[in-house]
């Protein structure tokens, strides 16, 4: 009886299930109301990214056990109304604005349903706008709470997990970026803010270098570094933006910076040949490259040999040729001495079955020819000559028109001039041959033209290699005529020992019928 009586009566809820309950609602104060929908999303797994690496509105246990100090990001689940403007409250609650604005934007909305908690989405966008009008207006530098505040909210934002690729599925040899269709980020009306707000953050003079590294360290450059490869290229070009001016404010991290992207490079080149963002890189390191004083450390040299010159061997080298073929020119203009070794290297890598590859080749062997010294071409020149000959001979008009228009540059002319005693006779026989069968008009008249410079330039040179060819030419038909004698007799051998064969054959099967046939007689006479 006494048990029942007890039963009836309403127990005190306890303090850690009120605590629980409480802590669902995180920054966004979410009271009591709340209790009942927090309790029911517990049973999910945890917060997880949608395909456009925004949080899906679930609460989880993971979420209780953050730390008030722990940047992540936080979920709409309630009320959510734009704060005041900086304009309607005194200066000396500007700061405090600042920081519950920064808060504010730390929650994350989903993107991929255009028609959930508009309003809010709307009043978030106007609020990150209000940050980066202030942050560009203020007056006085960042104290060390307003820097965690700001990396909290940019990481919160940014840092995300990207979707699989559109080309994942697809054969390595049919993928081109330039044919895949782009997609574009869905919340990028978000992002953009707030990559613009980090831009003026970093670019800001009232932001100490000094202070700010605490918070811009190595691990937040490097989740810079993996937000490049986005498909939007809208968002590829802004991270190009920033990571330059951390690069140029940062001095501390330059070391950092120029690691990490060779080991993205050297994922890229002998790994998974996948990547959205080698051209922004390559076109950041371009200015970086420009900056490097001389003479150039070991260091610099080293990533031009294993990570610049390696990136001519994906298929997918059309997409950043531009840039490389940059990057590539500025080493040679600062320390010529490095021409050997990149012409070489470009050898190495030449490509044998795309023609549009070796078009792009021979225009960066062009300009890597122009900052040649003749010192440093003399070392090259026999076999970079006999990989040119091969393209003069190309059934591929472009390649062979490409190769021709070298002799159109005044300084790579001059440097064939001088070398012509070395040069003329390894491209002689493609001239020739260009000149006399070439199917493409063009080429013809091309290889006409620089037949006739070797010719003015040294009249008796060309009628040495002229003759030698016609020597040659004469070898290889006599040889020609040897071997199909040769053939011709074997075949005529051939066909005698067959026909000698097949009597002896029949001769033999004769013989061998007719013992076969006697025996069994010779048994039975026994």
């Amino acid at each position: 009886m006494i048990k029942q009586i007890l039963g009836r009566i309403p127990r005190k809820p306890s303090k850690s299930s009120q605590n629980e309950a409480y802590h669902d609602g995180g920054v966004n104060g979410i009271g009591p109301n709340s209790i009942n929908s927090s309790k029911s999303s517990n049973s999910g797994s945890g917060n997880s990214r949608t395909s456009n690496g925004a949080l899906a509105p679930q609460f989880s246990k993971s979420n209780q056990s953050k730390k008030p100090g722990q940047v992540g990001p936080l979920l709409f689940s309630g009320a959510y109304e734009a704060l005041p403007s900086f304009r309607d409250v005194p200066s000396a609650e500007k700061q405090g604005l600042f920081i519950k604005k920064l808060n504010m934007c730390c929650v994350v909305f989903d993107f991929n349903d255009p028609w959930k908690n508009v309003k809010e989405k709307d009043v978030k966008r106007q609020t990150l706008l209000e940050l980066v009008d202030y942050i560009s207006s203020v007056s006085s530098k960042f104290n060390e709470v307003t820097m965690h505040e700001i990396t909290k909210m940019v990481a919160t934002n940014l840092f995300r997990t990207f979707p699989p690729p559109s080309h994942e599925k697809k054969a390595l040899e049919s993928y081109d970026q330039d044919e895949e269709d782009q997609m574009l980020e869905p919340a990028w009306s978000h992002l953009q803010v707030v990559y613009e707000f980090l831009l003026r953050f970093v670019a800001s003079p009232e932001t100490d270098a000094k202070l700010a590294k605490r918070y811009i360290d190595e691990a937040f450059v490097l989740k810079l570094l993996d937000l490049f490869d986005s498909e939007d290229q809208r968002e590829r070009e802004y991270l190009k933006t920033i990571l330059h001016r951390v690069y140029g404010k940062f001095m501390v991290h330059r070391p950092f910076i120029r690691k990490a992207i060779n080991n993205i490079f050297f994922w890229f080149i002998f790994e998974t040949q996948k990547h959205n963002g080698i051209a922004e890189m390559l076109e950041i390191l371009g200015s970086i490259i420009n900056g490097f004083a001389l003479p150039l450390k070991e260091e610099h040299k080293l990533f031009l040999v294993r990570a610049l010159i390696p990136l001519h061997k994906p298929k997918c080298v059309s997409m950043y040729h531009q840039q490389l073929s940059y990057c590539i020119t500025q080493f040679v203009e600062k320390d010529a001495k490095l021409s050997d070794t990149v012409i070489r290297g470009l050898l190495k890598y030449w490509p044998i079955t795309s023609s549009s590859k070796e078009v792009m080749f021979l225009g960066e062997l062009e300009e890597v020819l122009e900052a040649t010294q003749p010192s440093e071409f003399q070392r090259c020149m026999v076999p970079l000559f006999r990989q040119i000959g091969h393209c003069l001979s190309s059934s591929h008009f472009q390649v062979a028109e490409r190769a021709l228009f070298l002799w159109n540059n005044d300084h790579i002319r001059t440097l064939i001039t001088q070398n012509r005693q070395v040069i003329l006779p390894i491209i002689f026989p493609a001239m020739e041959e260009n000149a006399r069968s070439h199917w493409n008009q063009a080429v013809r008249s091309l290889t006409l033209n620089v037949r006739k410079i070797f010719s003015d330039i040294d009249q008796e040179l060309f009628d040495e290699c002229l003759a030698t060819f016609q020597e040659d030419e004469t070898k290889e038909k006599e040889t020609q005529e040897k071997r199909e004698s040769t053939w011709k007799r074997l075949e005529a051998v051939a066909s005698s020992k067959s026909l000698n064969n097949e009597a002896g054959l029949v001769s033999r099967f004769a013989s061998i019928a007719i013992s076969t046939s006697q025996k069994p007689r010779a048994t039975s006479g026994s």
